[in-house]
């Protein structure tokens, strides 16, 4: 790890950079495979998932027999989790529906939106040494309530062959039997190009390493929109003399676990705090089964010491976390202090596992400083929002020598005469 006391603004842009990849590097390897998914479909998927999975699968597609055994291999327990989870989920993104309001901008004009779902998605699950079944109700969840007519899901089989069951019982339990049994950047080809068995869909949701943020990069190229560019997981965490040391241990080491190429940040105005969580930190991590990918992404990480909550903030907006924990007393007069972040969670007792789980916020989060830009997955991320407009006579006789005059100034008589042939 590595330990900042008290360091000047002109050394935060490189305490904010993130480590990366040599982008050369990912580009050519991802042109390389959209190229042999394009030429070559499932066979291709069927050789990656040899090449870069260990994993041998005959056929792409998950059987309906296999999802209807992944059942049988979770607990009652776990599934009555998920199911509370997909509740809470549920309920908070069913919330952001809006009413259609139509405004009159001038007597006899009327204006409004209406959303339209995007009709064909596809929902990217990371599996692999982690296999996010949490991520398929964050994406699901919304894209069923935004009435996606088709939901695709694509993961990585395990060496088997096979998709944790756990992922396939929430499928199931969101309604999703298109799933594919492909990872990577070659998922990510196949939901854009199609395959003979995937469909091609017109926008792609879903975190990954930085090959998938690549390749989802890449299929815009062909026209697909993408949720954001969410890569490797981070948190940031503010913490003053009132936080507890091992709940920021704990939250730290939970970003971290998720791999190597995960970053945690730090940032404390108290050097007794300071001192405990990185202590606290060390202790905790012997006892994490995956503590060697917690300790790989802990020496990419950094433990800062600062003067004040607003330097603090200033430091965090600069950085824009995918996840902000303020670990501070009076949090709610700093709330308007937050300008980038993707999830915030306040107080010693909001840890960020409730957000990646069951809260009911989504856990798909803009990452690598994309927080500046893009928001959180949200119902919105489904949803197309068209403008109407309906003129009556009356109307367009009160706007009409407006529309006239600003269509001359422009050059454009065509359009000045579409209004004036109506006035006529």
């Amino acid at each position: 790890m590595k330990i900042y006391r008290y360091p000047t603004k002109k050394t935060w842009k490189d305490l904010v950079k993130r480590p990366v990849l040599e982008q050369k590097e990912i580009s050519g390897l991802i042109t390389e495979i959209f190229a042999e998914v394009e030429a070559n479909g499932d066979k291709a998927l069927i050789e990656f998932n040899r090449k870069f999975d260990k994993a041998e699968t005959v056929t792409i597609k998950v059987s309906d027999a296999e999802i209807q055994d992944a059942e049988k291999q979770i607990s009652d327990e776990l599934k009555q989790a998920i199911q509370q989870a997909k509740e809470n989920i549920s309920r908070f993104h069913a919330s952001q529906k809006q009413d259609i309001q139509k405004i009159e901008t001038t007597k006899g004009v009327i204006c409004w939106r209406e959303n339209r779902a995007v009709e064909k998605v596809g929902i990217y699950i990371p599996g692999g040494t982690a296999p996010l079944f949490s991520t398929v109700l964050m994406l699901a969840v919304p894209a069923n309530l935004a009435g996606c007519k088709e939901i695709i899901l694509c993961t990585p089989p395990d060496k088997n062959g096979n998709i944790n069951p756990a992922i396939l019982y929430a499928a199931k339990l969101c309604g999703i039997s298109k799933i594919f049994k492909t990872g990577g950047a070659q998922a990510v080809a196949a939901m854009t190009l199609g395959t003979e068995s995937i469909p091609a869909v017109y926008k792609i949701f879903g975190p990954g390493n930085q090959f998938v943020v690549a390749a989802k990069e890449y299929a815009q190229r062909y026209g697909v929109a993408i949720d954001m560019p969410a890569g490797p997981s981070e948190v940031l965490i503010i913490a003053d003399e009132q936080a507890v040391p091992e709940f920021c241990a704990a939250d730290l080491l939970s970003q971290a676990e998720h791999g190597s190429d995960s970053q945690v940040v730090f940032i404390t105005t108290d050097l007794k705090v300071f001192k405990e969580t990185i202590e606290a930190v060390e202790q905790q991590i012997k006892d994490l089964p995956r503590n060697e990918f917690a300790g790989q992404a802990l020496e990419n990480s950094s433990f800062i010491v600062v003067n004040s909550l607003e330097e603090a903030l200033e430091f965090s907006n600069l950085y824009a976390p995918e996840h902000l924990i303020l670990a501070i007393d009076d949090f709610e007069k700093y709330i308007p202090e937050v300008q980038n972040a993707g999830s915030v969670f306040l107080g010693n007792y909001s840890c960020e596992s409730a957000g990646d789980y069951a809260s009911g916020t989504n856990h798909t989060l803009p990452t690598n400083a994309y927080a500046k830009n893009y928001s959180g997955v949200s119902l919105d991320s489904f949803v197309k929002k068209i403008t109407f407009q309906q003129l009556s006579k009356e109307g367009l006789q009160n706007l009409g020598k407006t529309i006239e005059l600003m269509a001359e100034a422009e050059g454009l008589f065509a359009h000045k005469n579409a209004v004036s042939i109506r006035l006529k």
